[in-house]
């Protein structure tokens, strides 16, 4: 009997082959905490009466969600990470450096590999060919400490795209399409392994978006086979040689196959207060916004910047609406610069931000206001997710979001692709 992915790395790791439902334990090839969660690592990994870490150069702790810092407490909180890092010879990765899940993908996740991180994003390293999921802190502490962790094999979904996305459709629309089809634990403990020509003709920042949002729909993991995209994008990181070939065998068995022809897409948004609660662009026009949010670790890549770029080139911000634009990271920040996308923003009236989480998070950078609506990049829109339990958030592709800021409220983008503006 074949193999999925998720079974062939766990199998890797644990030196035997798995099966569905088993429970194992796995060599944990990368450990990372975020300064949300990772105090909480820090003071279990002391509980454990461990001096050193199993792998301190893959062990990572990101400053990203509050930084930089917008009050003592959480600074002090960053002190602990500073610390520990200087302890233990963990990587730090510092305020301004990025968003964990985007800084992973950059330096220090591979195909092949597992990824544990005390954050739900995790998974967004999946769209590398590794096995990337989040646990809770004690979990990351003990695999930090030990160099392994356990789990139980989940059984795999199928996800088969085929066709082409219409002009003004992207693949946050295909994501936010999936979780409102399955709904938001139509996937508990499932892997969700990406296939089909569409997901081969993506690059790899849009295979980021997929993967980053199936915890979304509950799934362990994200996953997609390694292909010469993969390979090019670790070339252009310096690390090629760490290429290799993930795919599932002909024969691997699925819980279940779900096919979505792309063709038949529309821009989706999710509306308050669930992800799973979708409909299509043209369907809010009646929704005015008071904030757009271009960044987070979801859409805040270089190829999200040029898209949101193209469309605010030359406009202006609508007077009532609020423009925030976050890099994912410095590179990503380096690059916008380069291109002259951060001008652009500027120019049309936005304001930018240090590359981090932002608002995303809701602890600083944009907190709305009481009965005010958002329509941001972002992968989560619960009720108080930016920082207001009276706030609405809608989630929308990085187009959307961009023609909403100039209209004034939720607008579908295909109204410029008639007037060339978006291809």
């Amino acid at each position: 009997m074949g193999q999925t992915i998720a079974e062939k790395i766990l199998s890797a790791h644990t030196g035997k082959d798995v099966k569905v439902g088993e429970l194992v334990i796995a060599k944990v090839d990368v450990a990372a905490v975020q300064d949300g969660t990772g105090p909480l690592m820090v003071s279990e990994f002391k509980k454990l009466g461990k001096k050193t870490l199993a792998n301190p150069s893959r062990s990572i702790l990101f400053i990203d969600h509050a930084a930089p810092s917008p009050r003592k407490e959480l600074s002090n909180t960053h002190v602990v990470l500073r610390e520990f890092a200087k302890e233990t010879g963990a990587i730090l990765s510092d305020v301004g450096a990025g968003v964990c899940h985007q800084r992973l993908v950059e330096d220090y996740v591979n195909p092949g590999e597992i990824l544990v991180g005390a954050d739900s994003h995790t998974c967004t390293s999946g769209a590398l060919g590794a096995f990337a999921t989040g646990m809770g802190s004690t979990d990351i502490a003990v695999a930090m400490a030990l160099g392994k962790t356990w789990m139980k094999v989940p059984p795999t979904f199928k996800i088969e795209v085929e066709g082409e996305f219409q002009p003004g459709v992207y693949p946050k629309d295909l994501i936010l399409h999936l979780i409102g089809m399955i709904g938001a634990d139509g996937a508990t403990y499932k892997a969700l392994e990406f296939c089909g020509s569409t997901i081969d003709n993506m690059e790899m920042s849009d295979r980021f978006t997929l993967a980053n949002m199936a915890v979304e729909a509950g799934a362990k993991a994200g996953l997609f086979a390694t292909d010469e995209k993969t390979r090019t994008f670790l070339k252009q990181r310096g690390r090629e040689d760490k290429f290799k070939k993930i795919c599932a065998d002909e024969d691997a068995v699925y819980e279940r196959v779900i096919k979505i022809d792309a063709s038949t897409l529309q821009p989706t948004v999710s509306c308050p207060h669930t992800v799973d609660n979708t409909t299509t662009a043209d369907k809010l026009s009646d929704v005015k916004v008071n904030q757009v949010f271009i960044g987070s670790c979801t859409n805040g890549r270089i190829e999200d910047l040029r898209i949101a770029a193209s469309i605010l080139k030359g406009q202006k911000v609508n007077s009532d609406v609020r423009l925030l634009v976050i890099p994912a990271s410095k590179d990503v920040m380096l690059q916008a610069i380069e291109e002259g996308l951060i001008t652009t923003f500027v120019e049309c009236g936005a304001a930018i931000v240090a590359p981090g989480c932002g608002p995303c998070v809701g602890v600083h950078a944009g907190i709305l206001g009481d009965g005010e609506v958002c329509l941001s990049t972002q992968n989560r829109n619960f009720q108080g997710r930016m920082g207001n339990t009276n706030g609405f958030i809608y989630l929308a592709s990085p187009a959307t979001a961009a023609y909403s800021a100039i209209k004034g409220v939720i607008s579908d983008p295909r109204e410029i692709c008639k007037k060339g503006v978006l291809a």
